[in-house]
């Protein structure tokens, strides 16, 4: 027989504690939203982007110049991505003010398979064996750290040295990046641009979640300051990474290494800067080290296996959008 009398809210703190703090049951849910507005996003920007291209005559390949930044507030396609990117912003905030960024950021890989599933259905590139194999290396990676941050991530208050040694870090890679792209970017593969914004926006995630507790705790000062314009930097120059992205590989792909080197980044600064694992043993960091490596392998993969990548670079009659799809964009 099966016991009855046990009430339902002994069996809700239950599973509440398995998480040690209730407040992740509400990041959680937001950070999937943030992952479905993701999608459509990167879908729409792609769209924008490829549009830009065709009516200009010209590539980003080698980063999008002025002409092109400024036709693409004209498309309407770009613009609601940009908007739902704008939302995907939003509901990561939100759940970063509820949840460890360890736990947050990973969840964002739930967008690849939309993705994946959206942009199939535009270019007409069904994904193969071999990408779909990567896909699940990208998501399952991903997923098994979650699983583990679940259980091991807390909050712990940041510390003025602390939050110095993020910015100051930031400022290198801010340099770096920009110094590499000068150099490569004529011959830039589309990973760069995807790892380059990956980092960046790994950095913007971890200073967003310290300019919102900081506002929380009412501790708004010069510092909150400095973190609030190295958010603007680093993502101003990560969202022209990503659009640059956007010209010369497919979108799931673009979104397969954000999802990816984003939480990576973030999970890495969050276990050595801010002290979020403290309390995490010997095996949850070898988890990690495990869970990352399968996430970046298939990223790798994806990269040479994409369908629309092989297509592209064989030159074969199916392009980045069907034929039909692209006539009903003219207007978009």
């Amino acid at each position: 027989m099966i016991a009855t009398d046990v009430p339902l809210s002994d069996v809700t703190d239950q599973l509440v504690g398995v998480f040690r703090d209730p407040a992740i049951l509400i990041g959680i849910p937001l950070a999937l939203l943030g992952a479905v507005f993701m999608s459509f996003g990167a879908q729409y920007q792609s769209r924008g982007v490829i549009k830009v291209e065709h009516l200009t005559g010209t590539s980003g390949s080698e980063g999008l110049n002025p002409r092109q930044l400024l036709n693409l507030l004209r498309r309407p396609s770009w613009v609601v991505g940009t908007l739902m990117l704008g939302l995907a912003i939003l509901c990561q905030l939100s759940a970063l003010a509820f949840a460890p960024l360890i736990l947050v950021q990973p969840l964002g890989a739930i967008s690849l398979v939309i993705t994946t599933l959206l942009n199939a259905r535009v270019s007409g590139h069904r994904p193969t064996r071999k990408s779909v194999r990567s896909i699940v290396a990208c998501i399952g990676g991903i997923f098994i750290f979650v699983t583990i941050a679940a259980f091991v991530a807390t909050e712990t208050p940041i510390s003025d040295s602390q939050l110095l040694t993020v910015l100051i870090m930031l400022g290198v890679v801010l340099v770096v990046l920009a110094g590499l792209w000068l150099l490569v970017r004529k011959h830039a593969h589309p990973l760069f641009y995807i790892a380059a914004s990956g980092v960046l926006y790994g950095f913007v995630a971890t200073l967003a979640k310290v300019v919102i507790k900081r506002i929380q705790s009412g501790d708004f000062e010069w510092l909150t300051v400095l973190c609030i314009v190295g958010l603007l930097a680093g993502a101003g120059l990560g969202a022209y990474f990503v659009q640059t992205a956007y010209s010369v590989g497919p979108p799931d792909l673009v979104i397969a290494g954000l999802t990816v080197v984003d939480p990576m980044v973030a999970v890495l600064i969050g276990l050595t800067v801010l002290k979020e694992a403290e309390t995490a043993g010997l095996w949850a960091f070898i988890g990690f080290g495990v869970a990352g490596a399968i996430a970046i392998y298939g990223v790798i993969s994806l990269a040479r296996n994409h369908p629309q990548v092989i297509s592209d670079s064989q030159e074969l009659p199916i392009q980045r959008g069907s034929d039909d799809q692209s006539a009903g964009a003219d207007s978009r």
